[in-house]
């Protein structure tokens, strides 16, 4: 006979079972781990350039030289051409190969010069596109967990303080929440950062975005959390707690909180797309990460004309990218809320 399972236990097996979450769980792992790991997965550094090789197309790997002849995996270099409208056309100079070397020079893969590996294409400094977005999900990813944790933990407390001792202490921190509730997120995020000056380094900027979204993200969770804490206080254990004279903030962390863990969870993971989103506008905006330090919101600035995108349609990948992680978030924070909302558990019995 089979021991019964926790709660927990049968929230775990439930999301296993969800493909979809699972496979949006297994994507985000693989972004993370290539943001980590950027030095070594990204083919060139960040601010690796070349103007002569502007706007370069994907790079095409090759199998079968132009004798028909097979080989491992290699590339031409580029040969610059232009057409009677002076556009700059690049061909491949079919006369040498460039094999390409597994972990050359400290990358996972790389070619010798003068070819290049622009596997996603390169931007208008003929920067290799592929490994700015690797490089740019150190920022845009990390914001959004980073956001998450430092506004979480503030909506987490202020919530448990109002809820658990209710009258005064509750009304002014629900009359606080509101106010900030009451201005549109964006503008307010726009407002912030342009009070700031511009020429801040890109780490002092990053700290700031960080801090801006999280004073602007916490007061919707706190009130939610307050109600929780609310449906909470007078039960049997948190009673217990105060008579064996626990302290208020150690009952509202040690019991009170931990209670309402499952909602925060779902509630964090379905907020980091807000996040990614946010910094992504202000980069784009300008007012974000500054090149030649790249996030995927400033790698979109070039494809803001729509000469450029109809000439050079691959600078929309780190578009893509946002709609992917951002998709991702939401899968698996569905995911989430399917398999430990105590509500369809007890709707499944």
């Amino acid at each position: 006979m089979r021991s019964a399972q926790s709660p927990f236990q049968r929230g775990v097996r439930r999301l296993l079972r969800n493909r979809v979450a699972m496979a949006s769980a297994w994507m985000l792992l693989l972004f993370f781990a290539a943001a980590g790991a950027a030095p070594f997965v990204a083919p060139y550094h960040y601010d690796d350039e070349r103007r002569d090789l502007s706007y370069h197309p994907p790079t095409r790997i090759h199998l079968v030289d132009a004798q028909g002849r097979w080989h491992a995996p290699f590339v031409y270099s580029s040969a610059i051409t232009y057409n009677q409208y002076r556009q700059r056309i690049f061909t491949e100079d079919t006369a040498r190969r460039f094999p390409l070397r597994l972990f050359s020079g400290g990358h996972l893969v790389g070619v010798e010069e003068p070819a290049r590996l622009y596997l996603l294409g390169a931007d208008a400094r003929g920067r290799d596109l592929l490994s700015r977005i690797i490089y740019g999900g150190r920022v845009s990813l990390s914001i959004g967990v980073i956001g998450v944790l430092v506004s979480f933990s503030i909506g987490l407390l202020v919530g448990g303080l109002a809820g658990y001792f209710g009258g005064r202490v509750d009304d002014a921190l629900m009359r606080m929440c509101e106010m900030i509730m009451m201005v549109p997120g964006f503008y307010l995020l726009l407002a912030l950062r342009a009070a700031f000056p511009p020429e801040m380094s890109s780490v002092q900027v990053y700290l700031l975005i960080v801090c801006i979204m999280a004073f602007i993200g916490w007061a919707g969770l706190a009130r939610v959390i307050r109600g929780m804490t609310i449906s909470l206080r007078e039960r049997d254990f948190i009673t217990a707690a105060r008579a064996a004279g626990r302290s208020h903030l150690g009952i509202i962390c040690s019991h009170l909180l931990p209670n309402t863990a499952s909602y925060a969870i779902i509630a964090a993971t379905l907020s980091v797309p807000g996040y990614i989103l946010g910094e992504s506008a202000l980069s784009l905006l300008g007012l974000g990460i500054q090149d030649p330090h790249a996030s995927w919101g400033n790698l979109l600035s070039d494809a803001m004309g729509i000469v450029q995108v109809q000439f050079h349609p691959w600078i929309l990948w780190p578009g893509a990218v946002i709609c992917i992680t951002v998709m991702a978030y939401n899968f698996l924070g569905d995911g989430l809320r399917d398999a430990f909302d105590p509500r369809l558990e007890v709707t499944r019995r």
